[in-house]
């Protein structure tokens, strides 16, 4: 299926491209695969950068291969420091800053997002940070270390994963959320309140409803005219698409660039995976953009064989965890605009909420139950509709949903 493909480029060199690139070989393309990454690194997975190399002072980057792997066992160039600028649809070729071409049968988009910058923060005077790259999380790791004020602007799971390492280094934390909660495009209320219960049992100050509009040397001032002392900022607002390669072949990219189910573009040979991807999700109704570890791996293998001309749908349910503390909190497809079904007791700190829209269960949450969310998210792929009354009860055994 792959003999008339004779060369793949990545543009990206994430999770999402070190994936794609390793499932390539896994099916046998003898091809060669080109993968061009915009940071000096080879590829590593991200989460690590808000977990554990914040939490730990002399934690090392975990790497998907070293880099002198990727050629020596997979015979895929890799390219660090290689951002792509420019791509030419008729030629068939990316180009990159550096002023090389490299020729390509096959494309995959995998630059993943950044994080959304905040103007009021430009140029302030104030130390402000973000985290995407392992820069990032060891300038981070090194404040902290020195129990710094913190102002973290955003109470997504980025910004309270920073919290808890914050915290638990002795820095004096404060987060801003312009919501009325946090996380509350993911969580249902309960568990938001959960986890900023938890925050401020380890000292951690919260603002809700107001933003940030500006800032001085020596902290921050808000809408409503409160001033934040802060020796540092980091900001967590969400993230935003590259654009570059996909500008470059017309395709739209604001709210991330549209491919099927299979991974294909509108750009004839031209694939995405990963963070810049807009898939359908069913959970959703909708489009998204998957912001997750288990997308930029998952989705990526999946693309990969359509490139060489396996047939791979790609529809599993978005799934993400985060630890706040000794809450280890996952979640699986959409929570929001549902029905929610809670299992097990919440004063316990073990227990699931499961999203439903009519009879269609469409996410889950749960809070140290990590076996029930493994059963949860096959129900959920699955598209099982389990009776109400049966997921109300913790002994219904969810297997049973399955057969």
């Amino acid at each position: 299926m792959s003999a008339h493909i004779e060369n793949i480029v990545i543009a990206g060199a994430g999770q999402a491209g070190g994936r794609a690139a390793e499932a390539l070989r896994a099916r046998g393309f003898q091809g060669a695969i080109t993968m061009l990454g915009e940071e000096p690194h080879p590829p590593y997975e991200r989460p690590q950068l808000s977990k554990e190399m914040l939490h730990e002072p002399d934690t090392p980057v975990t790497y998907i291969k070293q880099a002198g792997d990727w050629h020596d066992k997979l015979k895929v160039r890799l390219e660090t420091g290689a951002a792509v600028t420019d791509c030419d649809a008729d030629r068939r070729t990316v180009s990159t800053a550096d002023g090389r071409s490299f020729a390509f049968d096959r494309l995959l988009i995998a630059t993943g997002t950044r994080p959304r910058r905040f103007a009021a923060l430009e140029n302030c005077g104030l130390e402000v940070q973000y985290l995407r790259n392992v820069e990032d999380a060891l300038r981070l790791r090194k404040s902290i270390q020195h129990k710094s004020r913190i102002v973290i602007v955003g109470g997504g799971v980025i910004g309270l994963e920073a919290a808890c390492a914050a915290a638990k280094m002795g820095c004096a934390v404060t987060v801003i959320e312009s919501e009325q909660r946090l996380l509350a495009r993911a969580f249902p209320s309960i568990v938001s309140d959960l986890v900023a219960a938890k925050h401020r049992s380890h000292g951690v100050g919260f603002i809700f409803g107001t933003t940030v509009s500006g800032a001085t040397a020596d902290g921050v001032t808000l809408r409503d005219g409160r001033k934040i002392a802060a020796d540092l900022v980091l900001v967590g607002i969400g993230v935003e698409s590259v654009p570059t390669v996909a500008d470059r072949l017309g395709l739209p990219s604001t709210a991330g660039i549209a491919v099927d189910a299979n991974g294909r573009t509108a750009a004839p040979g031209v694939f995405c995976a990963g963070d810049a991807a807009l898939q359908w999700s069913r959970c959703h109704g909708r489009a998204i953009r998957v912001e997750t570890w288990a997308n930029a791996q998952n989705q990526a293998i999946s693309v990969a064989a359509n490139m060489i001309g396996e047939a791979s749908a790609y529809n599993d349910p978005p799934w993400f965890w985060t630890d706040q503390y000794d809450l280890n909190i996952q979640v699986a497809g959409d929570m929001l605009d549902s029905d929610h079904i809670v299992r097990g007791d919440t004063r316990s700190g073990k227990f699931s909420v499961i999203a439903m829209r009519g009879s269609d269960v469409v996410g889950a949450l749960s809070v140290n139950a990590a076996k029930e969310m493994a059963m949860l998210r096959r129900v959920i792929a699955a598209n099982k509709r389990p009776a109400r009354a049966d997921l109300e009860s913790p002994a219904y055994d969810l297997r049973t949903a399955l057969k």
